[in-house]
């Protein structure tokens, strides 16, 4: 599982670089499906495995930036708005970082 969750921030990252490329060169289909990607990882991806009963304040936060990423990257993408992407991006990154320095424990296990 932790491998699997390394996955998806991987494949966010990856969708958020590629949304940005298409911008920047006016591929509007491109950028679509690539935001479209990076929401549906964070929604049904990360936000999905979250273990809210059991996750007390920590799972409650991380569910509620998620959300509040899946919403930027709807407006980045309604609006063209590369600066939205970039906020989405450095929301996520010490999330990922966090979730990496834990993979010598996990692999412990």
């Amino acid at each position: 599982p932790h491998q699997l969750v390394a996955m998806l921030f991987a494949g966010y990252f990856d969708a958020i670089a590629q949304a940005k490329g298409a911008l920047r060169n006016s591929q509007v289909d491109v950028k679509c499906n690539a935001i479209g990607r990076a929401a549906r990882i964070v929604d049904e991806g990360l936000k999905a495995s979250l273990d809210l009963a059991g996750g007390g304040t920590l799972a409650a936060d991380l569910a509620d930036l998620y959300a509040y990423i899946t919403l930027r990257l709807t407006q980045a993408n309604l609006r063209n708005d590369a600066a939205a992407l970039d906020e989405c991006l450095a929301l996520m990154q010490p999330v990922r970082a966090a979730w990496a320095s834990i993979a010598p424990q996990v692999d412990a296990r």
